[in-house]
């Protein structure tokens, strides 16, 4: 019997690959799609569901709502000349959750906006992004983003745990304690705004909790890799002030002698004004 290329079993093959491949990295497929402009290779991989979580945008659910999402944010992304560089990918349980420095430019500044694009997949099909940052680099003002996920009872052990706890309990010297002495933290807004060294961070942490109290947060997901913990949260409670929950994420990365080297928080949350008594200021915008 004469020998026929298998022409099927072979596209076959290569489609399973190219779906591997892109599953291997759900997030680096999602930025190609907004650089390009081409959602095939996305609707490729994960044939069945995508729903994006995008601050701008909201929910976007459905092939229809992906194309014009797609579309409308390469035409504004394209205006701001804005290119990407990896931070950081932390990979558990079933998620990715990539950190990226956006720099784009506006009136001839470039400035570096920080992002973090989370990646789940439901099922083998189908998979969720969900995009936090703040805003401010890009709109000028911060905008309420409404939590995306429910709280949930995750639990963050070691010197998350504790970081959260003293965060809670409004204790600025207890989480100084837990940095390593070059370690630092970094806000939702960028380099211009990251305190490094027990000074910087005491005096930060003192300004964050002057408004009578620490923060209230609603932990809802954690992935953790060991080495970077990346906690999905709402936002409720800033001091005494209550706050419409707002969603956010912070990654908090480890020293290899278990204390904190970096904290990056990726949110939009509005900070309440200075106390009534005038003994501390928390800056609300960048200088």
């Amino acid at each position: 019997m004469p020998w026929f290329p298998d022409f099927a079993g072979a596209a076959e093959l290569a489609r399973r690959q190219r779906r591997a491949a892109g599953q291997a990295d759900p997030v680096g497929q999602y930025l190609n799609a907004l650089s390009h402009s081409d959602t095939h290779a996305l609707e490729d991989v994960w044939p069945g569901q995508v729903v994006v979580y995008d601050p701008r945008a909201g929910e976007v659910s459905g092939h229809r709502q992906l194309h014009a999402f797609i579309r409308r944010n390469v035409s504004w992304l394209a205006g701001l000349h804005a290119r990407t560089e990896p931070v950081a990918s932390t990979v558990a349980g079933g998620r990715a959750v990539v950190e990226l420095l956006a720099y784009v430019t506006e009136d001839g500044q470039e400035m570096a906006w920080p992002l973090a694009v989370v990646a789940e997949s439901p099922d083998d099909s189908s998979v969720v992004f969900r995009t936090y940052c703040s805003q401010w680099p890009v709109l000028g003002h911060r905008e309420i983003r409404p939590p995306i996920l429910d709280a949930a009872p995750v639990q963050a052990g070691d010197v998350v745990g504790r970081y959260l706890s003293a965060e809670a309990a409004g204790d600025a010297d207890a989480i100084v304690s837990l940095f390593t002495p070059d370690g630092y933290f970094r806000e939702p807004l960028g380099f211009h705004e990251t305190h490094r060294g027990p000074g910087e961070l005491r005096a930060f942490y003192h300004r964050m909790f002057s408004a009578g109290g620490g923060l209230g947060l609603e932990p809802c997901c954690l992935t953790d890799d060991g080495v970077r913990c990346a906690v999905e949260s709402n936002f409720v409670r800033w001091g005494r002030h209550d706050l419409p929950p707002q969603a956010g994420i912070a990654v908090y990365e480890r020293s290899p002698d278990g204390r904190l080297a970096a904290v990056r928080a990726y949110q939009d949350v509005t900070p309440p004004a200075a106390s009534a008594s005038g003994s501390g200021t928390w800056r609300t915008r960048p200088e």
